[in-house]
């Protein structure tokens, strides 16, 4: 993560660095000081570092110090910079400064390959011709008219586009720029930022944002067919709500992976880890004891994928959340789950079999 951006004789001063001490100080995007991991800490702490390093002005040596003071849990950042014992610039930096932020500079890892990261690449590189989105969203409504109907088709690509704008409406609010929202035939769609998120809060609040708007539309829809009795609302609702609760599964790339990874990867002990393992072991259980098979099976493989990455937690460069970020990230993505199976269910209860197949898919 980007832990302080600041200036140093007039130019720039970057620190990078991650949970598990490593961190790179750049001066103008030159190295200048370097502090590898601590490869046996358990957890993050409080930390007092400093960063000693020479420049050259005028070709008079410079002996520079950035003093810091780490905290992680809530996140301050004190820096102050000396230039041959001197104060030349000081500081403080939080949380809230980092989640209104984006990366100045996005550093390279290695990833492994990925056939859904090959076709994400391979969109963005077609991303600057506007020709790209028409085209999938005319593909989009063909393939949609050929499964249902015209008019239902095109109501059903309304709510695909509310549900990626709840995702660019969430970038755009941390002053990230984006790149518009692409359909894609029989998946869904796609929301593009040009930024990277530089906290888990942001990335938290631009996952859940889809679904949320999500779940307005199918209560909206809901309402719709309570007032008018037209079984398009009532169809859309339930469509609706199943692809956004498909959404909301702890499986990357989806949404709710983001947000349960986040949670769990903020936790800085085995308490923790056990409570989010409690809380998933709970919503496996209700899942089969309501006879929901399939969403109860997606659910422990997301646990599972999310449990064996969590040891690794510390080496990511996302500023985590903080406590009460984390009770109302879990919060959040609790009341939007619970809506969205309660959507599915109060149409299954309807007796038409349409309506129920949605609930007949959880169920498989």
């Amino acid at each position: 993560m980007e832990l302080l951006n600041a200036q140093l004789l007039g130019r720039p001063l970057r620190l990078e660095g991650n949970m598990a001490g490593w961190q790179q100080l750049y001066w103008d995007n030159q190295l200048v000081s370097f502090r590898d991991a601590q490869a046996s800490k358990e957890g993050p702490g409080d930390d007092a570092i400093e960063h000693h390093f020479e420049l050259r002005a005028d070709d008079q040596p410079l002996q520079c110090c950035l003093r810091l003071s780490l905290q992680w849990q809530p996140f301050v950042l004190d820096y102050a910079m000396t230039v041959n014992g001197e104060l030349a610039g000081e500081g403080q930096q939080d949380s809230q400064a980092m989640e209104q932020s984006v990366p100045s500079v996005v550093l390279p890892m290695k990833k492994q390959f990925s056939l859904v990261g090959m076709g994400l690449l391979g969109l963005k590189l077609l991303k600057s011709a506007k020709i790209i989105k028409v085209v999938l969203a005319g593909a989009s409504v063909a393939a949609y008219a050929w499964l249902f109907s015209l008019p239902f088709a095109l109501a059903l690509i309304a709510c695909l586009v509310v549900h990626e704008y709840g995702h660019i409406r969430a970038m755009k609010s941390f002053g990230m720029k984006t790149k518009g929202i692409y359909l894609i035939p029989f998946v869904g769609g796609l929301a593009l930022g040009e930024n990277r998120v530089n906290t888990r809060w942001q990335d938290v609040v631009i996952a859940i944002m889809g679904p949320t708007y999500g779940l307005g539309i199918s209560l909206v829809c809901l309402l719709g067919w309570l007032l008018t009795d037209e079984p398009v609302f009532a169809a859309l609702a339930s469509l609706n709500a199943l692809l956004n609760l498909f959404n909301m599964l702890p499986i990357l790339p989806l949404d709710g992976g983001h947000i349960l990874k986040s949670i769990s990867f903020s936790m800085h002990s085995w308490l923790g880890l056990a409570l989010c393992g409690v809380a998933a072991a709970g919503g496996i259980f209700l899942s089969y004891y309501f006879g929901l098979a399939l969403l109860g099976f997606l659910l422990l493989i997301g646990s599972v994928e999310i449990f064996f990455e969590w040891r690794y937690r510390h080496q990511s460069r996302l500023l985590p959340l903080q406590r009460y970020g984390q009770v109302v990230a879990a919060l959040w993505y609790l009341v939007v789950t619970l809506g969205l199976v309660g959507v599915i269910w109060y149409f299954a209860g309807t007796g038409d079999a349409l309506l129920g197949l949605p609930l007949t898919i959880l169920q498989s």
